[in-house]
């Protein structure tokens, strides 16, 4: 079993201040969260970026001053931008992340980012659309700029899109898969282990529990031998009725788990090996 990788979705796009404070909205504030995550065990951070009012944007400065900003306090980090930005926005304003390049530690491009495989219902009149055209349109991109994505499923009909892209030849194997569970698809072991049995051969998983499922979709893949995302974007709350102070909190209360259960932490730099990405030149 690998050593198990922690992924810190430190603010999402939908997430506020009036939730949780202690949400993330300026660089400053998207660097300071970032930090406790990685400090506490994270070895992915998914980022998205707001505006200093919360505004979710996919500007490619505004990303990269986030990116800077994390980079100053986690050096050997894999920074993982978004490419879902907010719903209505626009296949080439979502691709906008993959374009920044770090040359100081010799990246061109985002060493990942997210590839939704698939339509979603948020809930209400929120309708997040990824047809079969933008799924293809941003599978070649990366592959064109060479992110590997991390493919964000919400039903087990999108890991049979994206089974689909890779036989096209506009998602490479070996795939990384996260597992949103608790949004289409109900957050029960029974789900996980179906979602998980349906994967290709040869990939690599996470999931990622929405609100209360949170941590006990993560104490699931500690034992099945996937990986955890924890955060904000996913779950304001360290237990019921309490909010959380930040991202670490989230991470660290994984992490004692993981010590229990006898599951240790990968490294960035493992965490690389494990997802077959190149070392960083650090």
């Amino acid at each position: 079993m690998d050593k198990l990788i922690l992924t810190a979705a430190i603010c999402g796009a939908e997430v506020t201040k009036e939730q949780n404070p202690n949400v993330p909205y300026t660089i400053q504030e998207v660097a300071r969260e970032a930090e406790s995550a990685y400090v506490a065990g994270a070895s992915i951070i998914h980022l998205h970026v707001r505006e200093d009012d919360g505004t979710p944007t996919q500007n490619r400065k505004r990303f990269k001053a986030a990116i800077d900003a994390i980079r100053r306090r986690c050096p050997d980090v894999i920074i993982q931008p978004s490419t879902g930005g907010a719903v209505g926005m626009t296949d080439l304003e979502r691709l906008q992340p993959t374009e920044i390049g770090e040359p100081a530690i010799g990246l061109d491009h985002p060493e990942m980012a997210t590839l939704d495989c698939g339509t979603c219902n948020f809930g209400g009149d929120e309708v997040f659309v990824n047809s079969d055209r933008t799924i293809e349109t941003f599978g070649r991109i990366m592959i064109e700029r060479k992110v590997k994505p991390e493919i964000e499923v919400f039903d087990k009909g999108m890991i049979d899109t994206a089974a689909k892209m890779a036989r096209k030849g506009v998602i490479l194997p070996p795939m990384h898969f996260d597992l949103v569970m608790g949004v289409q698809i109900s957050a029960t072991a029974r789900d996980l282990a179906f979602m998980v049995h349906s994967l290709p051969p040869g990939a690599t998983w996470s999931v990622a529990g929405i609100g209360r499922y949170q941590i006990p979709m993560a104490a699931l893949a500690i034992v099945m031998g996937g990986h955890a995302r924890v955060g904000f974007e996913d779950n304001l709350y360290i237990a019921k009725g309490i909010l959380a102070v930040s991202n670490g909190e989230l991470v660290n209360k994984v992490v004692r788990i993981a010590f229990e259960l006898g599951r240790p932490l990968a490294s960035p730099a493992e965490a690389r090996k494990i997802l077959n990405l190149p070392p960083l030149k650090i």
